[in-house]
């Protein structure tokens, strides 16, 4: 797995926007407690981006330019969009392509791997997985693997945000794909820095966290990792 980022005014502009849009939570008291087992001071909810259309249409439009500077679309033939929270990014990217979307689901419904896959998926078709965010690449890890065993083939993945602070690059090294993103927690503490938008205890904790995210994550409960 590699991890490419957009442009640090267009990833800046990205953060500002998703601070007033109410994505970002700090807490000062409790940490919040990842699915994966991580803590973190800050959480990011995308799924709010869906209320506000302008922004809809600007996130929708930066991840197009970037994905078509690198090549990232020369070939798709479709859209797969990662439950529950990608259906609706995945959604406006193929209307904008004019491409097939698809969706892929946590786990299977039935039995087989076509069960986790929703529309109609051919082998060897090559797809675009889309998602609001990654945080510790588990789920898009099982994504990955439900998308390969219906036949399909993905190279790409995109993602609004991803968290960028946890040690988890060998998590999709099986499947060898590259992750694009609009926008990290450095580029929040970036953005919070230049504008009065976040209270300073939180921006002070925020940093605190980024200088060593495991070791804060272990401090306040969270999962023990091991290098491996």
């Amino acid at each position: 797995m590699s991890i490419s980022r957009t442009e640090p005014e267009v990833a800046t502009s990205v953060a500002k926007a998703l601070i007033e849009a109410g994505c970002v939570q700090f807490r000062a008291d409790e940490p919040f407690r990842l699915p994966s087992g991580w803590t973190s001071p800050v959480y990011m909810d995308c799924r709010r981006l869906i209320s506000f259309p302008k922004l809809r249409r600007d996130l929708v439009s930066a991840g197009l330019r970037m994905l078509r500077d690198r090549h990232c679309l020369d070939e798709v033939d479709s859209i797969v969009g990662a439950e529950s929270s990608g259906i609706a990014l995945a959604t406006l990217l193929a209307d904008a392509l004019d491409l097939p979307m698809h969706y892929v689901r946590k786990k299977a419904k039935g039995l087989g791997p076509s069960t986790q896959i929703e529309g109609t998926l051919a082998a060897n078709e090559r797809v675009l997985l889309v998602d609001d965010l990654m945080a510790a690449g588990e789920s898009k890890r099982e994504f990955c693997r439900a998308i390969n065993e219906a036949g399909a083939i993905v190279k790409d993945i995109f993602v609004v945000f991803d968290y960028g602070v946890f040690p988890t690059a060998g998590v999709l090294e099986r499947w060898n794909v590259k992750v694009h993103s609009l926008a990290t927690w450095q580029d929040i503490l970036t953005a919070a820095r230049s504008e009065p938008l976040v209270d300073q205890r939180a921006l002070s904790e925020l940093e605190v966290f980024l200088k060593d995210p495991v070791a804060w994550s272990h401090a306040h409960g969270g999962i023990v990792w091991t290098k491996r």
